[in-house]
């Protein structure tokens, strides 16, 4: 698996910047503090230098999920990993090996784009993060606004980190 750090490192800043601004209270920060039953104490309370530290090392893992779930060159290079790494174990020097990395390259090609990065983060908000987040919400008794501005910073959040990866990732 091929990974440009630098470009993993610049979307894992990308939930920083966007919480800054999200949450600011000029823009919904009043509104989720109070939807979240937060209050200025409160947040003055928590150890901010590991919040963020966490948060930093959670939002890298996160930018991997790209490549797993959205990367459709990457999967279908398993066609060529060994069978005991689970793969198919297609040898790629054969005339069908070689035929079929030239396509699978070829179609890898084709979906390296913002554009398709910001699809597959559609998808995964509405198919993933809306039902998680929206169960959690319910049981934790939470309201809808609370929900909402919580959904949404998380769908723009990874469709930025998204697009960002699969245009230079």
């Amino acid at each position: 698996m091929e990974v440009n750090i630098v470009v993993h490192l610049v979307a894992a800043l990308i939930p920083m910047i966007i919480g800054f601004a999200w949450y600011h209270p000029k823009v919904l920060g009043t509104v989720w503090m109070k939807a979240a039953d937060m209050t200025d104490e409160k947040v003055r309370s928590g150890n901010m230098p590991l919040i963020f530290g966490l948060s930093f090392l959670l939002s890298i893992v996160l930018t991997f999920t790209y490549k797993f779930l959205a990367d459709h060159h990457y999967a279908f290079q398993a066609f060529f990993r060994p069978v005991i790494e689970h793969g198919l174990g297609v040898d790629p020097t054969t005339p069908f090996g070689a035929e079929l990395k030239g396509l699978i390259d070829a179609y890898g090609e084709r979906f390296g784009t913002w554009s398709h990065g910001l699809a597959h983060s559609l998808l995964i908000s509405l198919f993933v993060l809306m039902p998680v987040m929206g169960t959690n919400a319910m049981f934790e008794r939470r309201s809808f606004k609370y929900f909402i501005v919580n959904w949404c910073y998380w769908a723009i959040t990874i469709a930025t980190m998204y697009m960002v990866l699969a245009q230079f990732g």
